[in-house]
């Protein structure tokens, strides 16, 4: 999996539309091995881009749970805390 790619469902506010664009990216770039595309696989790149996004929303949309939100400024501490014990440091 690539790590880049953060978890988008369940949290409070719900992902934005920059949130779900940059994991679309990551994900297209992971599959097609390129940083960015030539000229000649720009179109392509970019299609690809907006339909991840728009399955990724689907996606999103269509998922249920009881469980409560996640607080967005709680998770990112908890994730410096996480990579502070693991790489020392500020994590930061």
């Amino acid at each position: 999996m690539c790590r880049n790619i953060k978890t988008l469902f369940n949290f409070d506010p719900p992902a934005t539309e920059e949130e779900v664009r940059a994991a679309s990216l990551q994900f297209v770039r992971k599959l097609s091995g390129f940083q960015s595309p030539s000229k000649a696989n720009e179109e392509a790149f970019e299609r690809a881009i907006r339909e991840v996004a728009a399955a990724a929303h689907t996606l999103l949309d269509s998922l249920v749970t009881n469980a409560d939100p996640k607080n967005r400024e709680i998770e990112l501490e908890r994730a410096r805390e996480r990579n502070a014990k693991r790489f020392g440091g500020g994590g930061a």
